[in-house]
């Protein structure tokens, strides 16, 4: 598939998400207060994580195609706990990220952990995994502080397509019957995720179509199963934020269960 936003979008969005996750941060009553979609987490603790990643991502970036695992930061500064601090602190993660893309170019190698995925190994999907990752943990932090906002709909639109290319295919074989399954977003926008003994691929489908026909005289290009919601609405649901039955959901069920409990690299 392919990437729907530009390079220069991508690191704007980065920068943008960026800035409404340290906006939460800002606005929470305490760095204490825990997070309601990662519960072993407090604000602290998500704040750190996405600090420490982006910095770890920046060195892995900056380290080039040749690296062989992802890269540790050498002498960076720890989370810092005071609130100001902090912020200055996520600041200059960001920029570390955002400056290591800029050097390196969208085309140049990079070291990534979807191997055997449809995902490139490129610094311009390792930018897109990097929005899709602040841009949903700024929705926890939002709904944190009890003001989630949805993701904007490009960020949104694309963060569908970035997780079914990147999460949702594999080389390894699907241990289940051969199936597909429908993504539609009410923006216009659907895909499919093809399961098989040859793994798991997606594809954009051209139009939009209707929910999966099931059943004997069904539709012989009709899904097995479809879900279908807000490009925001999927992402969430993608990514364990809100439930799956808050999206509507036809066909066979019981393979988004299958699918939610495979784990290929097992």
């Amino acid at each position: 598939m392919q990437n729907t936003l530009s390079f220069p979008d991508l690191l704007r969005m980065i920068d943008e998400r960026s800035s409404a996750f340290r906006a939460a941060v800002t606005a929470a009553p305490s760095l204490d207060v825990q997070v309601p979609t990662c519960p072993e987490w407090t604000l602290f603790d998500l704040a750190q994580h996405l600090g420490e990643g982006r910095r770890a991502w920046a060195a892995t970036i900056a380290a080039g195609p040749d690296a062989t695992a992802k890269s540790a930061p050498q002498g960076d500064p720890v989370a810092p706990r005071e609130r100001e601090a902090l912020l200055a602190w996520l600041v200059a993660s960001t920029q570390q990220l955002l400056d290591a893309l800029r050097e390196a170019g969208p085309d140049r190698g990079c070291w990534t952990w979807w191997g055997k995925s449809q995902s490139p190994q490129t610094c311009a999907a390792a930018a897109r995994r990097q929005l899709h990752e602040i841009a949903v943990h700024t929705y926890d932090a939002q709904l944190t502080l009890g003001a989630p906002q949805p993701l904007p709909d490009e960020v949104a639109l694309d963060g569908v397509e970035e997780f079914l290319s990147t999460i949702c295919t594999t080389t390894v074989p699907w241990p289940h019957e051969p199936a597909a399954v429908d993504y539609h977003a009410s923006e216009g926008r659907s895909w499919r995720n093809w399961l098989s003994e040859d793994g798991a691929r997606a594809v954009r489908l051209p139009t939009p179509v209707t929910p999966a026909a099931t059943g004997a005289g069904g539709d012989p290009d009709a899904a097995d199963a479809s879900a279908r919601g807000t490009a925001n609405e999927l992402v969430l649901a993608l990514y364990g934020r809100i439930p799956l039955d808050s999206l509507k959901l036809d066909g066979n069920r019981r393979l988004f269960d299958q699918l939610v409990a495979w784990d290929p690299e097992r």
